[in-house]
């Protein structure tokens, strides 16, 4: 009788602190999963790759555009006012085009990593939703948003392992 009370106190223990342990919130970092894992880092790597390539072809463009101003400025004496306008203004639209065509790689490339960080979150979802029911955890937080946490409630490293044999890369429009 007593090995039976012993061993009922005891399921009751072990029950009591799973359902505890289910009560507490755990976090994740998603910016470091964002950054780290295998799509994302290959997703960032083709953004980089898309910004500095645009960025060095509109050096060129802009330098181009320098030596032409450096150009009509010594002409100036020399060619009568109507023609030397023509060609300011035919600078200046072409300026005018380059930060247009610098504002469009901006905004493309932002919408490509928005794009990236959406179909990341979008394989994420499940794959949190998956390791909750695992582990019996009740709630999943952004690590942003706390304070103080321990250490052993940061699933991070397991949902990035689930997620990178899940989606091994983005894909781009």
């Amino acid at each position: 009788m007593k090995k039976i009370i012993q061993l009922l106190v005891f399921i009751i223990a072990v029950n009591f602190q799973i359902n505890l342990l289910a009560d507490i919130p755990h976090y994740i970092n998603f910016k470091y999963i964002l950054n780290q894992s295998e799509a994302g880092k290959k997703a960032q790597k083709v953004l980089k790759t898309k910004l500095d390539s645009g960025i060095k072809k509109l050096q060129e463009k802009e330098k181009n555009a320098q030596e032409e101003e450096k150009k009509i400025i010594q002409q100036k004496k020399i060619i009568t006012p109507e023609e030397y306008k023509k060609k300011v203004d035919a600078l200046r639209n072409k300026v005018s085009n380059l930060q247009k065509e610098r504002n469009k790689l901006l905004n493309d490339v932002a919408k490509q990593r928005t794009s990236a960080r959406n179909q990341l979150l979008k394989a994420l979802n499940p794959i949190i939703k998956d390791y909750m029911a695992e582990k019996n955890i009740k709630m999943v937080i952004d690590k942003k948003n706390l304070l103080l946490a321990d250490d052993n409630l940061d699933i991070t490293k397991d949902i990035i392992t689930k997620l990178n044999q899940k989606l091994k890369t983005i894909k781009f429009n």
